[in-house]
């Protein structure tokens, strides 16, 4: 089974395959709190205020540059919703692939890091 750490030591690089069912179950289980929505690997991360949440935007925004995957964002006071799918698999159709589970490890590590709340 692929574990978070094993997607965090990854870097993305253009992808033409999506994942198949099968892998895609067993990457779900290594990015905690992500599900499948509409074919999109989706996360709502949520904060104590506008600052956290702006603060956290421009945390992510260094790693999906860096990554060179950038997912749908959508910016609301006190939370951010994150949505990854890759356009260049299933013949440019889109789909999910490695690179989508790569960057969402990284934003939730990045999360659990910084803005987690208990």
């Amino acid at each position: 089974m692929l574990t978070t750490s094993q997607l965090l030591e990854n870097k993305c690089s253009h992808a033409s395959t999506a994942l198949t069912p099968a892998e895609l179950s067993g990457y779900l289980q290594a990015v905690d709190g992500w599900t499948v929505i509409d074919g999109k690997l989706c996360h709502k991360f949520t904060f104590n205020n506008y600052y956290e949440t702006l603060s956290f935007i421009n945390a992510i925004a260094y790693v999906i540059h860096a990554e060179d995957h950038h997912p749908e964002l959508l910016l609301t006071y006190n939370q951010c919703d994150v949505k990854f799918h890759t356009h260049s698999v299933n013949g440019g159709k889109g789909g999910l692939s490695i690179n989508d589970f790569i960057c969402a490890a990284k934003i939730g590590a990045i999360f659990q890091q910084s803005y987690a709340h208990d």
